[in-house]
């Protein structure tokens, strides 16, 4: 496959029966096939985008030493400011040329799960940059939702089978500015090449070229959505859960041509987890004798602690 492949979200929502199906087979094909889609259709309207983008960029057009204040030791970037070049790909030495913020979650009804997550960080300087963070987010879960609604019905589970896992769950809002490159970078890109931790990946932002996926030949092919898409891909843990079934793809954001060394680059992937004592353990309907199960059993939790420390963000 040499193309992403684009669904629309509301054939799932419309109240069809064909309609939804045919949603259920376009998007189970291309997880099976690419790992990733471009998704119109979802719950964010363009006003609130354009506000999120503002805001985002406000945040990152803030002195570095004002910056900084907000980044939070001890707590594996899992929340506020993570300054330039501190986080690189696994089994790469060389830090990403990004920073980047995270929003966590807002948990409700649950002193256990506000007590693991760490507190969101609230920027004093601008008096709705969370407030928007915070609406994009629960936007972005809701898409998150139903598109794992459909994938469960592909896997032949009941639709509602993730839903309780990911209520709470330990997502992540980032966005990302890549700064502009002023100078002829050694070994490092935008991000290098990896694959997501999580369930899902929503990504706002993937309207110009940077964003390259990795085909099943091997080759390196643009993902480049319409202004109103979503790129959504597969993450490790639902391959995991899946036995492979579904794909995490290889994918990277590569420097771009040196005449835009000059320009920034900003991206906002919503990082879809659940809550951390999800088993990820192998589902039976993906095993069989000629696929047998691929993965050991082990939680969300675990899974992402053994990530971030491979990724740098956490020591051993």
């Amino acid at each position: 496959m040499n193309v992403i492949p684009s669904v629309n979200l509301n054939d799932f929502v419309s109240g069809d029966a064909e309609s939804k199906q045919r949603f259920i087979d376009e998007i189970g094909k291309a997880y099976e096939e690419i790992g990733f889609v471009a998704l119109s259709g979802h719950f964010l309207d363009t006003a609130l985008v354009d506000k999120l983008y503002a805001e985002v960029k406000n945040f990152f057009n803030l002195p570095v030493d004002i910056k900084r204040k907000y980044e939070i030791p001890g707590i594996g970037g899992q929340r506020g400011y993570v300054s330039f070049g501190k986080e690189s790909a696994k089994g790469k030495k060389e830090g990403d040329l990004k920073e980047f913020w995270h929003f966590g979650q807002y948990v409700e009804n649950n002193p256990a799960l506000e007590k693991e997550y760490p507190a969101n960080v609230v920027v004093k300087e601008l008096p709705e940059f969370n407030k928007v963070g915070k609406e994009a987010y629960r936007m972005l879960e809701k898409t998150a939702k139903y598109v794992l609604r459909a994938l469960a019905l592909h896997l032949g589970l009941e639709e509602t089978y993730f839903d309780n896992f990911i209520h709470n769950g330990n997502s992540i809002l980032r966005p990302i500015h890549y700064p502009p490159i002023t100078q002829e970078p050694k070994d490092a890109v935008r991000a290098a090449a990896h694959g997501d931790i999580n369930l899902i990946t929503l990504l706002m932002g993937a309207q110009g070229k940077g964003l390259q996926v990795q085909n099943h030949k091997g080759e390196w092919i643009d993902a480049i959505a319409q202004p109103d898409e979503l790129m959504i891909n597969v993450g490790d843990m639902l391959s995991r859960h899946t036995n492979n079934k579904l794909k995490s793809t290889i994918h990277r954001v590569v420097n771009p041509p040196r005449e835009l060394w000059g320009t920034s680059r900003y991206s906002i992937p919503f990082f879809m987890h659940p809550i951390s004592d999800m088993k990820l353990d192998v589902l039976d309907k993906c095993i069989d004798d000629n696929k047998p199960k691929q993965f050991e059993d082990i939680t969300a939790g675990e899974f992402l602690h053994e990530r971030l420390v491979e990724l740098g963000l956490v020591k051993k």
